[in-house]
Formats: structure tokens, C-alpha cells, sequence
């Protein structure tokens, strides 16, 4: 693979596995699952993600071989955090971590039991 042009090699690459079965789709389009006999996924630190695909029978395959892959980065939780936060009631909070069994008496537990809440809350505990 050419390692100096990655924009020409970037393909999309979508893998829903579900037991022992996988859907692969590369660009948007549906690869036939009895073409594909077997994938593998890495990623090395500092470099693109790999999806290699072991194929079956190349006679009616109109690909074959490697597809670099490009992962959509994560989206970033700070708004999400702070329509959380600020969504919290003060009093509530200071309540319901001074009620909590674990709370200690060491410095910043209070600080401690309040973020140990908010974390609860946030899972819907």
C-alpha cells in the first residue's frame, strides 16, 4: 500500500457482527457475507486503523485486498456535560451527598460524594 497518500486508499468500512454472523459494508455498499471468510481489526497508536478481509472466492469479488479505514472521532462530551450539570439543582445535590453512607470526614469528601452523585445520576442511578 502506498503509506504517502492515505486520502487515496481511505475507504469506509462499516462491521455489524452479531454472534457468529458479521454484515460488512465498504463505502455503502453491501459485501455479499459468504465472500468474506474471515476479518481481522487493528490499530497501532499513531496510525490508521487496518481492516483486513481474508476472502472467500475471488471469482465473482469485485474487490479484494486491504482498505485503510478512517475513524470518526469521538463527539466531544462537553456540551452534552454541561446541559447535565446545569440541568442539576444545587440543593439537591448538596442533600443527597450529605445522605450518602460513604460519606467521609476526611478533606474534600464532600467534594468527593457530590462527584460520586453527579456520576450516579448520570447513569441514571
Amino acid at each position: 500500500m502506498d503509506q504517502t497518500n492515505d486520502t487515496a486508499t481511505v475507504r469506509r468500512v462499516e462491521i455489524r457482527a452479531r454472534g457468529d454472523q458479521a454484515g460488512i459494508e465498504i463505502d455503502g455498499t453491501r459485501i455479499d457475507p459468504s465472500a468474506v471468510k474471515a476479518y481481522s481489526v487493528s490499530h497501532f497508536a499513531g496510525e490508521r486503523p487496518e481492516v483486513l478481509l481474508h476472502v472467500a472466492d475471488r471469482g465473482d469479488t469485485q474487490w479484494s485486498g486491504l482498505a485503510r479505514v478512517a475513524v470518526a472521532d469521538l463527539p466531544d462530551p462537553g456540551p452534552a456535560a454541561a446541559v447535565f450539570l446545569d440541568a442539576i439543582d444545587p440543593e439537591a445535590l448538596e442533600r443527597a451527598a450529605l445522605a450518602r453512607p460513604d460519606l467521609g470526614t476526611e478533606p474534600y469528601s464532600l467534594t468527593k460524594a457530590m462527584l460520586t452523585q453527579l456520576v450516579e445520576w448520570a447513569h441514571g442511578l
